[in-house]
């Protein structure tokens, strides 16, 4: 406040007529002053304020990540990457300049006009109540907007989502999108996402115009009953010039504080609509996790009627009835044709999803009344579909047991016959895997994965079709290599390659999520027509593909 007195001494003494600098110079100091120390305060506020909300964002950054490892496989499947990155990035990003000058704006904005109000009323009651005529007024015309502003603003987040979603499935598939030429359809599809975005956000604004516009209009207005009642006290002896002209700037001080308060209000109307999202995502149900680590009795695999439906009805089963035992040390196959269920039962091992009726016990204990630290130590998976980081190669077998040496990285990547093609790369072991692995073909970060599964060491492995990309040659050095690496441990195998599970200890048919026939090779070649006819494709493709290649040789 103190800039807006010394204002007002200056325009009484300019009114006056003085010409003296001197007298000017205290009143030039003292508003100097008043605005060197306002930016000081402000800034040392702003300063801490950060901090603190850098410090409040960082954990909320914190507990979403550390949600997702316990949310079910399927909760994540079918959420769209771009509400992930739109929740855990857009929206906390989003808080940070509100939560940052909530304290020093906040308080600067209430203190300064409530000051004012109250120096006013002192004053002359008249010009204070003036000045507060237009504000109700205003703030009027501002509920109207802030009316549907939860809903509105919920459809907005729903059209950044889409338009998130479209665009990151763009960019992660140009490559499908170039090789097919569906370049034109696939921008189509995220110019159209991005066209709703912007129609809904042009329609949002246009309907708030006329009102926000007229709220802040008035804002203004205070100077309009302040200035001539403040003239005509001042004519009348009520009240002395220099009064006046501090009313008068008194009441224009106002108009800042009060409009920046209205505009801070509406973000903190964001931020709420933002803290209940974050809070819907951090509600959603987990997995149940004991604390305690459980005592098992080996690492014998029991599945008893498992039942499994990916949304808990009846009417959607894909798993009826599965009873199946997994000794320790011994090699179970699934086979089957697609769809049948052998990729679920795998995942459901791993716990991925809960069982929907019936339990999967190892070691006697059942899966749920384990850690899922416990449960990951106790399995390695390895599946078709390998997902690899950023980071080096090195780094993403470590990722197996990250107390491994170089060495040890290094002797796995040999066991898995990667240090091949490893070493032709330009940095190789430090070579970076590329975005999501594609500095790499299907079949090498499948080794790679393989690589890390060996690191792992776990005493059951799930492989789901693990070598489906790798070629015949390096296929067969790396069945030598799991076979043993993994003697002793329970193996579980799925694989539409007959021949790399025939010496299976068992071999488990699987038909529309049902065992149709279950025993070793030669009990289902003789009792399993489904089988038999498996085999028969088998080893007709394989013949075929033999027959070919030494032909183009």
């Amino acid at each position: 406040m103190a800039p807006y007195f010394a204002a007002a001494k200056i325009i009484v003494l300019l009114l006056d007529g003085e010409k003296a600098i001197a007298a000017y110079t205290p009143w030039l100091l003292t508003a100097l002053a008043g605005f060197l120390i306002r930016t000081l305060l402000y800034n040392s506020a702003l300063s801490l304020s950060h901090k603190a909300t850098f410090r409040i964002l960082k954990t909320i950054r914190e507990k979403l990540l550390a949600k997702l490892p316990r949310l079910p496989l399927g909760t994540v499947m079918d959420t769209s990457s771009g509400k992930f990155k739109e929740i855990i990035v857009d929206q906390v990003d989003s808080m940070e300049t509100t939560l940052a000058h909530l304290f020093p704006e906040m308080t600067a904005n209430i203190v300064a006009p409530l000051l004012t109000i109250l120096y006013l009323f002192l004053l002359d009651w008249r010009l204070a109540l003036l000045s507060l005529a237009v504000f109700p007024v205003a703030f009027v015309f501002m509920m109207m907007v802030m009316g549907n502003y939860a809903k509105d603003y919920e459809g907005a987040v729903k059209a950044t989502n889409e338009m998130s979603s479209t665009m990151i499935e763009y960019i992660n598939g140009i490559e499908v999108i170039k090789a097919f030429g569906r370049a034109g359809v696939s921008y189509e599809k995220y110019a159209g996402a991005i066209h709703n975005f912007c129609t809904f956000v042009v329609k949002w604004l246009s309907s708030t115009f006329v009102t926000m516009k007229l709220s802040f209009a008035l804002f203004p207005s205070t100077l309009i009953g302040t200035l001539p009642v403040a003239l005509a006290l001042a004519n009348n002896g009520t009240i002395s010039a220099p009064q006046a002209a501090l009313a008068v700037m008194l009441s224009i001080s106002m108009v800042g504080s009060l409009a920046k308060l209205e505009v801070f209000s509406e973000n903190m109307r964001q931020v709420k609509c933002t803290v209940e999202s974050l809070e819907e995502f951090l509600e959603m149900p987990e997995l149940p996790e004991p604390e305690q680590r459980a005592e098992l009795n080996g690492t014998d695999v029991v599945l008893q009627d498992v039942h499994f439906s990916y949304t808990g009805e009846q009417a959607e089963e894909v798993l009826h009835g599965i009873n199946l035992a997994l000794p320790a040390g011994s090699f179970t196959a699934l086979v089957g044709p697609s769809g049948g269920g052998k990729s679920t039962v795998a995942k459901l091992i791993a716990r991925f999803w809960d069982v929907t009726s019936g339990s999967i016990t190892i070691g006697g204990v059942p899966i749920q009344e384990m850690p899922l630290s416990q449960l990951s130590e106790l399995v390695s998976f390895v599946t078709q579909d390998n997902f690899l980081f950023r980071c080096s190669l090195l780094e993403n077998i470590r990722l197996g047991n990250p107390n491994a040496s170089d060495e040890a990285v290094k002797a796995a990547a040999r066991a898995a016959q990667c240090e091949e093609f490893i070493q032709k790369l330009p940095q190789g072991y430090d070579t970076p895997a590329g975005e999501a692995g594609k500095r790499l073909s299907g079949g090498e970060k499948q080794r790679i994965a393989i690589a890390r599964m060996m690191l792992k060491n776990a005493p059951i492995v799930i492989l789901d079709e693990a070598t489906a990309f790798t070629d015949p040659e390096n296929e067969n050095k790396i069945q030598q290599s799991i076979a043993a690496l993994t003697k002793g441990k329970t193996l579980l195998v799925i694989a539409h390659r007959l021949s790399t599970i025939k010496d299976a200890d068992h071999i488990v048919v699987l038909k529309n999520g049902a065992i149709l026939a279950e025993g070793n090779q030669e009990e289902l070649l003789a009792g399993c027509p489904l089988y038999y006819d498996m085999w028969q494709v088998h080893i007709g493709a394989k013949n075929w593909a033999v027959s070919s290649a030494e032909k183009e040789g």
